[in-house]
Order: C-alpha cells, then structure tokens, then sequence
C-alpha cells in the first residue's frame, strides 16, 4: 500500500492525498492569527482538507463549526479529518457552494482561504484550478457571502495575496479591516500574503484609516524560524 501523504499537528492529523491544495505555511499561520476564541459559531469557507476548521475548533474550545467545500474529493477528505480528530463532534462538513449554503443563522466568526489566480493560466491539473482559481467564488461573490452570513457584530478573517487583498476591500465598503498581519518568508523580502480581520464598520466605535498592521517574518537570516513565527505556531506545530 502507498504511504498517504499527511501533516501531523499536536492535536490532530491533516491528510492530504485526495485534496490538490495541500497544507501550507500560510495557511497554518492564518489559522493560529485568527483570533476566534470567543466565537461561539464559526464558519470556514472552502475547506480544503479541514486544516482551518480543525485549527479553529482546537482554539475554539467551545464553538461549533460548519466548513463548506464545494469540490468532491476535498470534501470527502476533510470529513475523514473531522472524523478522526478530537472535534468530530463539533465540526460540519457541507459539500456545497457557499452561495448555496443556507443554515438558517448566522456567523459569529467568518474563516476563508479563497481562490485568488484571477488571471492566471490554468494548471493541468483540475482540482487544483479550483481550488487556486476564482471562477466559481470570485472577490465579488465572497464579499456578498460574508455579508450575508455574517452576524452584524461578527469578525471576517481572510487570508489572500496582498493585491487582492486591496481588491476585496473594495467590494466591502461596508466593512473596516481592523487588523492585518503582512506575511514574508524571511527579513528585507516582500510581504507575499496578508491576513486581515473585518469588521463591519457601522459597529466600529472608533474607526481606524488604517487597520492595525504588523509584519511576520517566517525564518530569520539563517533560515531558522524566527521566534514570532515559533510563539504564533507553537500550540499547533509538533516541532516546536
């Protein structure tokens, strides 16, 4: 039998042999900077392998949450996930597209890791293109979701390249981003994702012209993880 290809956590264990989007440093890091303690119901749109919704139940200890994923193989995978972890009992899967997704209430706490290749060329491979690309939940369609699912008083935490970033604030005007992380691979490089927390604005006490922003180097000069990263991951990473 072929070995199966899997992340191990503290708490649980994340395959990835049937899903083409695999587990990945920034979106480890988005799941432990989403600070979703005191939600009681989250929801994470596009589950992948469940990384997001197992990371979120882990801190969570109390919440229950739905993840929604519309392709086959990837929801299948992130059920045997669920299934197998300490949460089984408190994560949903729904093998559905969010614009169909209707559970009679709304969100306190809002995950997504979206697809963001607008323009981009298209991969061989198909499961990948949906998972990287946005022709079925574009900036638009997510923004609307969110809008829609979201309690008034809620948090949308979304992890996305830093040019879409811009691009998805401006389909939510509506909407303050009130913290936002700058991820790079080491000192002196280019951020290359930004996680960023919304809130809607009319609920905002104080608004800030700019979110409250700070940077996250994954490894320092010597290519050794840099203490923030270590702090940030160390609940979740076996190695740390």
């Amino acid at each position: 039998m072929p070995r199966r290809s899997f992340f191990q956590f503290k708490q649980f264990t994340v395959y990835q042999d049937r899903t083409a989007m695999k587990v990945c440093t920034d979106a480890c890091v988005f799941g432990a900077w989403a600070d979703v303690a005191s939600a009681s119901r989250i929801l994470d749109i596009g589950a992948g392998t469940g990384l997001l919704a197992l990371m979120a139940a882990q801190r969570a200890e109390h919440a229950s949450v739905d993840s929604v994923e519309i392709d086959d193989a990837a929801a299948g995978q992130a059920q045997e996930n669920i299934a197998g972890s300490p949460f089984t009992g408190r994560i949903r899967i729904h093998h559905t597209a969010i614009q169909q997704f209707d559970p009679g209430e709304r969100f306190d706490a809002i995950l997504s890791n979206p697809p963001f290749f607008q323009q981009s060329l298209r991969s061989p491979d198909a499961g990948r293109n949906l998972s990287a690309h946005d022709d079925r939940l574009s900036l638009a369609d997510l923004a609307d979701q969110v809008r829609r699912l979201l309690t008034e008083d809620g948090t949308f935490f979304v992890l996305l390249p830093v040019y879409e970033t811009l691009v998805l604030e401006k389909h939510l005007p509506d909407f303050s981003a009130t913290r936002r992380m700058l991820l790079r691979h080491h000192p002196g490089k280019a951020p290359f994702r930004a996680l960023t927390a919304f809130r809607r604005t009319e609920v905002e006490k104080e608004l800030r012209t700019s979110p409250a922003e700070e940077i996250l180097s994954v490894r320092d000069e010597h290519d050794q993880y840099t203490p923030e990263f270590v702090a940030l991951l160390r609940d979740y990473y076996t190695i740390f």
